[in-house]
């Protein structure tokens, strides 16, 4: 059992240590609470796609992925396309902070959210590289105790998107001021157009 939980906590630690980094995902869980928008939802499509990554890297799926790199190329044109996009689009609402509220959705807006979410985290080829390869090469180092391993890094997942997406909301006081928003929103912009660049040029 103690040897479980050892592996359990090595798989929590090191989740946690590739999650827990500026990146497009994190920067929209964290606009996403900070509104309180759709939060549940977006926390749980993070979570649940990490758990389902990270179950594929430690059954081998990694070995697959890595046998046909146009998919990693593939995968990166779409996702640094994608990321380009939402770039504008948050460079665009910079330059209009009076339109943004903390609070408050639409139906449009929670699928326009669910779906970028969607997009931000299957089409994103470092999520691949750090759930599927990384924690994948690393959970069969552990043997017969490399699923204790992908649970303690599944749980490190959820832990983190909880944490960052019902947290931001004690930001709500900060983010009343549209000076605020404007801040957020250029991070988040130049945040995406350097990570949407890097996938485009490592594709090519």
């Amino acid at each position: 059992m103690g040897t479980a939980l050892t592996a359990a906590a090595a798989g929590f630690g090191t989740g946690l240590s590739l999650i827990v980094a500026i990146g497009s995902q994190n920067a929209f869980v964290l606009r996403q609470g900070i509104r309180r928008q759709a939060v549940l939802s977006v926390v749980a499509i993070c979570a649940v796609s990490d758990m389902v990554l990270i179950a594929a890297g430690v059954a081998g799926v990694g070995t697959v992925v890595t046998a046909w790199p146009p998919a990693m190329t593939l995968v990166g044109l779409i996702g640094g396309g994608f990321l380009l996009s939402y770039a504008v689009l948050a460079a665009r609402r910079a330059l209009r902070p009076t339109a943004m509220t903390a609070t408050g959705e639409t139906a449009g807006s929670r699928r326009g959210a669910l779906l970028a979410c969607l997009a931000m985290t299957w089409l994103n080829p470092h999520v691949y590289l750090d759930t599927v390869l990384l924690l994948g090469s690393v959970a069969a180092g552990h043997d017969g105790l490399r699923w204790a391993f992908g649970i303690g890094a599944m749980l490190g997942s959820v832990c983190w998107f909880v944490a960052l997406g019902y947290g931001a909301r004690l930001l709500s006081g900060f983010f009343a001021r549209p000076a605020s928003w404007r801040a957020l929103d250029f991070l988040i912009a130049a945040t995406m157009t350097v990570m949407g660049v890097t996938l485009v040029v490592g594709a090519l």
